[in-house]
């Protein structure tokens, strides 16, 4: 069996440690070292280049390094017949909402506040806030909306959740589709954004979201940058109906040195870190799919290319 490693791999070799400890015998190459497209049967890919994929003839499973698969399924020559794994990892859940946690305590106990009264040398206390009467909203409830969503109902405060797919959750109320959209919105007032970018979810974090959520609210994209309308960000926090924003996600990474975002001061931005794949995590999951995908068996967590997740 042999698996390439295809697209941006900051460190093809610890890849390759990580799953020939599984698999030994697992022959491992890294594109564009290919010594024969016939002898390609899997692919771990992330951002790899257009066309591609379409040359292996003896291509049996792509596995995407990540839970999103966006990445992959923007190539519009992909082999129809070619099954798509996603990963499901408890370190990237646990990654992800860490940092969602972060986030929104950030805002919830007002430390970029404090931040700025610190740079100004000023002793202030800011009046307190309840948590049980702060609501936040969860944009996506696949199994890391859930686990952030459970996490944050245990702390006290008010969860709700939104999917464009019925879901039924203890605690957790539950809004769906277009039609419950605005709903959804109306008493978020800390607004996570964690769906997978498909063609009916790019540009939904925009002005006709913005207005529909409280005086004030607080935006966290953790998903991907082409949810948000940058534009239509600026012009919210501009006239006060957003308060601020954590931003781990951009339509063009790494972020432009130009870039208003940089400079604005009630925008946090990080490089695109929230929950990044650890290899020695997600080897085993990848064997897996290698094998079962040798033997015809079943694959775990495939993709339904016509939704896009």
């Amino acid at each position: 069996m042999t698996l390439l490693l295809l697209g941006e791999f900051e460190n093809p070799e610890v890849w390759v440690s990580a799953l020939q400890t599984y698999q030994p015998q697992l022959k491992i190459e890294v594109y564009p070292d290919v010594e024969n497209l016939a002898e390609i049967d899997a692919i771990l890919a992330w951002m790899h280049p257009l066309g591609v994929i379409e040359k292996f003839p003896n291509l049996k499973v792509i596995i995407s390094t990540g839970a999103g698969v966006d990445h992959i399924l923007r190539d519009p020559n992909l082999p129809p017949d070619i099954p798509i794994v996603r990963l499901v990892d408890d370190s990237l859940t646990s990654q992800m909402s860490e940092y969602i946690l972060l986030a929104v305590l950030q805002y919830h106990r007002q430390l970029i506040a404090y931040k700025t009264q610190q740079s100004q040398g000023v002793w202030q206390g800011l009046p307190p806030r309840n948590t049980a009467n702060c609501t936040v909203g969860i944009l996506g409830l696949g199994v890391l909306g859930l686990d952030i969503a459970q996490k944050l109902k245990m702390m006290g405060f008010s969860v709700r959740g939104w999917s464009r797919t019925p879901k039924v959750l203890d605690t957790i109320n539950c809004f769906l589709g277009e039609k419950e959209f605005k709903s959804f919105l109306s008493e978020c007032e800390i607004l996570v954004c964690l769906l997978p970018l498909t063609p009916k979810t790019e540009g939904i974090l925009n002005q006709n979201t913005f207005s529909a959520l409280p005086q004030g609210a607080y935006l966290i994209n953790v998903a991907r940058g082409k949810h948000l309308v940058e534009e239509d960000l600026l012009n919210a926090l501009k006239s006060g109906q957003l308060s601020g924003a954590c931003l781990d996600v951009f339509q063009i990474e790494p972020l432009p040195k130009n870039h208003p975002f940089w400079a604005h001061p009630n925008i946090t931005i990080t490089p695109h870190i929230a929950a990044k794949t650890i290899p020695a995590c997600v080897a085993p999951q990848i064997i897996d799919a290698i094998n079962k995908s040798q033997g015809g068996l079943l694959l775990n967590n495939t993709v339904d290319v016509s939704r896009g997740y």
